[in-house]
C-alpha cells in the first residue's frame, strides 16, 4: 500500500516540476497528490478505527459490568485509564 503511495508521489512530483509556474506546480502537487492521498489513507484506515472503537466499547461494558469496576468506584475515571489498566493486566 505504501509503495503505491510513494510511486504516486513521485509521478505527481514529476508532473509538478514540469509546470511552467511555481503556483501551478504547488497547485498540481496539492490537488493531485496531497488531497487524494489524504483521502485514500483516511478511507483505508476506517476499518481499523472502527475495530478500535468497538474494542474500547467492549472493554468499557466489561468494566461497567464488574462490581469492582474502577468506573463505579471512581466516577472521574476515564475510559482511557480503564483501557490502560486492562491492557496492563493482560500483559
Amino acid at each position: 500500500m505504501y509503495i503505491i503511495a510513494i510511486a504516486w508521489i513521485y509521478v505527481v512530483l514529476m508532473m509538478a516540476i514540469t509546470e511552467t509556474t511555481l503556483t501551478a506546480s504547488i497547485m498540481t502537487f496539492l490537488f493531485y497528490c496531497v488531497l487524494p492521498l489524504a483521502l485514500f489513507f483516511y478511507l483505508i484506515r476506517a476499518p481499523k478505527r472502527k475495530r478500535r472503537r468497538q474494542e474500547e466499547e467492549k472493554i468499557k461494558s466489561r468494566a461497567l459490568s464488574q462490581d469492582n469496576s474502577p468506573l463505579k468506584k471512581n466516577p472521574g475515571t476515564t475510559i482511557s485509564d480503564v483501557i490502560v489498566d486492562v491492557t496492563n493486566e493482560l500483559n
